[in-house]
C-alpha cells in the first residue's frame, strides 16, 4: 500500500468478480420512479445472487455507494441486505463519494476482503434520482416548526397570519445537490470551464455526444449489454415492464443536437442537455470473493481487480479528475497507458471526456500539473466506451461506478482483451480509476 491514493494487488489469491448485473437506467420521473434507491438495490442483490447460485446466508458483507441518501433508509446498504434475505448478523454499509460513489463500493469491498474480514462480499451502487426530495426553505421551514407548537386556535390563527406565498416555493434538493458549495459552480458550469480552457467547440461536443449513441445502440443491436441487465416486469416496476436502457435515441442526429440552446451558460455557452448526460435511476451489483473461494464455489470470474487509484483535483475543474487518477495508477503500477485494451471514462459532460483526452495526450499540460517528464498518452476512442457511455445511457450517480466496472469487464471479454481501465470524475474535485484484468 502506498500514501499516494493508490493501491496495487499483485497477490497469490487476487479478489476477483465472480458475478455482476444491473438494472436498466431509466431516465428520472419515468418507469423507475415508483421504485426507491433500497428497492433498485433489493431486485439487482437477489438478481446477481440468482446469478451466482450463491444463497444469501453465504455472503459475509454488503457495500453500497449511494448519493442522495433516502430518509427513510440512511444506511441504504444495510436496508438493502436485510431486505434481501442477508442474515442480520452480517454487517453493510453504506458510501459515499458523490459520482465514484459505487465505485467506491468496489474498492471498499476489495480492501475488506484483503483484510480477511470477509469471503464473499456484495458491491453495488443505487441511485433513485426520481426521488430525490424537494426541501423547504428557512423560512417556511421554520413557519411550519412554530405552527407544530401552537396549543389553541387563536395561537393557530394568529401564526396563519404570518404565512406567505413564498413559503410554498420549493427548494430543489436536485439541483442544490450538483452544485459545487466550496467554489459554487453546478457540475455543467464545470464543463464549460473545460470547454473554455481547451478550446473544446459545441461542434466537438455533439459529435461525441450522438457517437456514444451510436455505440450503444449498436451494443443493443449486437446484444452485447443484453447480458448485464436485469429485466424488471410491470409487476416490479408498477406502471411497465423494462428490459433495457431508454436514454439512447435512434434518431439521434447532429441536426437534432445543434438546435439546442446551452442551458449552464446562456447565449455563450456550449454545452447543452444533449452533450450532457441525462438524470438518471438505477442500480448495479457485484460479488466479489478471493480467487480461491470463488474455485472451491466453482464459480468462474469475469476478472480481477488489479489496482486502484483516487486523486483530487480543484472543484472548478472537477472533470479532469481521471487525468490525476489516471496518473496516480499509471506511476504506481509502471503501466502505460498504452497497455490497456479497453477504457470506460464516464461520459459526464461530452466537453469533459474531450478535455480529459486533450489532457492526457499534452506534455505541457502533464508537465505543469503532475510533474511528467511527458503527456500520458493518446486515448484511442475507438477502445472507449465501446458500448456507449453515460450520455446516452445516464448516470445515476450512486450506481455509475460499479456500471462501468461490469461493463468493462464484459466487454474485455466478448473482445478478447486482457487489461481494462475504468475511471470517472467526481463532483467537489476528484477522480478514481481502477485497473481490471481477465
Amino acid at each position: 500500500m502506498s500514501t499516494t491514493g493508490s493501491i496495487v494487488d499483485d497477490a497469490a489469491d487476487p479478489i476477483v468478480v465472480v458475478a455482476g448485473l444491473r438494472t436498466p437506467m431509466v431516465k428520472s420521473f419515468g418507469p423507475l420512479a415508483r421504485l426507491p434507491a433500497d428497492e433498485l438495490g433489493r431486485l439487482v442483490v437477489d438478481g446477481v445472487l440468482k446469478q451466482t447460485g450463491l444463497r444469501p446466508d453465504q455472503v459475509d458483507e454488503v457495500v453500497f455507494g449511494n448519493v442522495a441518501s433516502p430518509a427513510d433508509a440512511s444506511n441504504v446498504a444495510r436496508v438493502i441486505a436485510l431486505r434481501s434475505g442477508i442474515p442480520h448478523d452480517r454487517m453493510a454499509h453504506t458510501v459515499n463519494r458523490n459520482c465514484a460513489s459505487g465505485m467506491e463500493a468496489v474498492v471498499t469491498a476489495w480492501q475488506i476482503l484483503r483484510d480477511g474480514r470477509a469471503n464473499i462480499v456484495v458491491a453495488g451502487g443505487t441511485e433513485s434520482m426520481s426521488n430525490v426530495p424537494l426541501l423547504w426553505s428557512s423560512d417556511a421551514q421554520q413557519w411550519f416548526v412554530e405552527l407544530s407548537r401552537t396549543k389553541s386556535a387563536m395561537q393557530r390563527l394568529r401564526h396563519f397570519v404570518r404565512f406567505r406565498l413564498r413559503f410554498l416555493k420549493p427548494v430543489i434538493a436536485l439541483q442544490v445537490g450538483l452544485t459545487d458549495p466550496t467554489c459554487g459552480f453546478n457540475m455543467g458550469q464545470t464543463a464549460e470551464n473545460l470547454a473554455r480552457e481547451f478550446g473544446i467547440t459545441r461542434e466537438e461536443q455533439d459529435r461525441f455526444a450522438l457517437t456514444s449513441h451510436q455505440k450503444a445502440l449498436a451494443a443493443w443491436e449486437r446484444c452485447d449489454l443484453k447480458a448485464e441487465v436485469l429485466p424488471l416486469t410491470a409487476e416490479q416496476t408498477k406502471p411497465v415492464a423494462v428490459d433495457k436502457d431508454n436514454g439512447p435515441r435512434a434518431g439521434q442526429s447532429l441536426d437534432a443536437l445543434a438546435k439546442l440552446k446551452p442551458v449552464f451558460q446562456p447565449g455563450g455557452g456550449t454545452v447543452t442537455v444533449g452533450n450532457s448526460c441525462p438524470i438518471t435511476d438505477g442500480a448495479a451489483a457485484l460479488v466479489l470473493m478471493p480467487l480461491s473461494r470463488a474455485k472451491a464455489l466453482g464459480l468462474e470470474p469475469l476478472g480481477t481487480l488489479r489496482a486502484y487509484s483516487i486523486a483530487g483535483c480543484d472543484p472548478r475543474r472537477m472533470g479532469l479528475g481521471p487525468v490525476f487518477a489516471i496518473h496516480k495508477l499509471l506511476a504506481a503500477t509502471g503501466r502505460s497507458l498504452y497497455d490497456f485494451d479497453l477504457f470506460e471514462i464516464n461520459e459526464a459532460f461530452a466537453a469533459q471526456v474531450l478535455a480529459c483526452e486533450k489532457a492526457l495526450a499534452s506534455d505541457e499540460f502533464c508537465r505543469r500539473e503532475m510533474g511528467r517528464d511527458r503527456a500520458i498518452g493518446q486515448l484511442d476512442e475507438s477502445r472507449m466506451n465501446v458500448n456507449g457511455g453515460a450520455i446516452a445511457l445516464g448516470h445515476p450517480v450512486g450506481m455509475s461506478g460499479v456500471r462501468l466496472i461490469l461493463t468493462l469487464l464484459r466487454a474485455l471479454r466478448k473482445r478478447g482483451g486482457h487489461h481494462g481501465l475504468a475511471t470517472l470524475c467526481v463532483g467537489g474535485g476528484q477522480g478514481q480509476a481502477v485497473w481490471v484484468e481477465v
